[in-house]
């Protein structure tokens, strides 16, 4: 199992949001660049960046960060989401190097676009579905959906996407653990991975997930909590490699 580094961009800073607010936002690092230089010499084997400004907008706005941090580090995989809309977003992503692009909004409003990509790019697409109370939110999580969770991600399954991102948004930044009991349930309704997001805060709660690992939860993301110091990524790195 992984433990996936988070890196969200707004206005060219490293920052967290509390449930996706853009309103609460907290500023860690001035770099992106740097902080992703942090995480790799700890030994982070994936990043996991969001372009937050292109969330909202509905289109990448700091796809220039992004493309350096790929350029810098070409073995790395690094997973990117946030207002990725159309074909040419996806492919400018790949050709800098990115090896997974998370579809949020257009996948749950248009489903045959995934269908699409996944012919055009096989094994480069993730789908992330982000729930609110049961429902799945789209739109940078500013608008929820009336879409069943399980429901979707068994039809991207069918469609070739390579993995689920699922993000609890009630949870998201507020280093209150993750819902696992939801996360087991989605990982065992289908067969391609899981990743978790969304609440991660101590090395109890990476326990938690990684006792789970099983069900197909094949990885979690950290934001905040190795920001704030509440999880220490190399002891976090340590406890799923046991499990691995």
């Amino acid at each position: 199992m992984l433990l996936i580094p988070a890196i969200d961009i707004k206005e060219g800073k490293c920052v967290r949001l509390r449930q996706g607010d853009m309103n609460d936002t907290t500023v860690y690092h001035d770099d992106p660049v740097s902080v992703a230089r942090r995480w790799v010499e700890a030994g982070a084997q994936r990043l996991h960046i969001v372009d937050l400004d292109g969330a909202v907008a509905g289109e990448p706005v700091n796809a220039d960060l992004v493309h350096r941090i790929a350029e810098q580090y070409p073995e790395l995989p690094i997973q990117i989401g946030g207002g990725i809309r159309d074909e040419d977003a996806v492919e400018a992503y790949l050709e800098a190097g990115v090896q997974y692009v998370i579809l949020g909004t257009k996948a749950v409003n248009e489903p045959h676009f995934v269908s699409d990509l996944c012919v055009e790019f096989p094994s480069h697409i993730i789908v992330g579905l982000d729930a609110k109370e049961g429902k799945l939110a789209v739109n940078g999580w500013s608008k929820l959906s009336k879409h069943n969770l399980i429901d979707l991600a068994q039809q991207f399954e069918n469609d070739g996407v390579e993995a689920i991102l699922h993000t609890d948004i009630a949870r998201d930044g507020m280093l209150s653990g993750i819902n696992t009991t939801a996360l087991k349930q989605l990982a065992e309704a289908i067969t391609i991975p899981v990743i978790a997001a969304g609440g991660l805060s101590t090395l109890k709660d990476l326990e938690a997930i990684c006792e789970i690992a099983d069900s197909g939860v094949a990885g979690v993301i950290t934001g905040r909590a190795i920001y704030e110091g509440t999880l220490d990524f190399a002891e976090g790195l340590k406890l799923v490699n046991e499990y691995s």
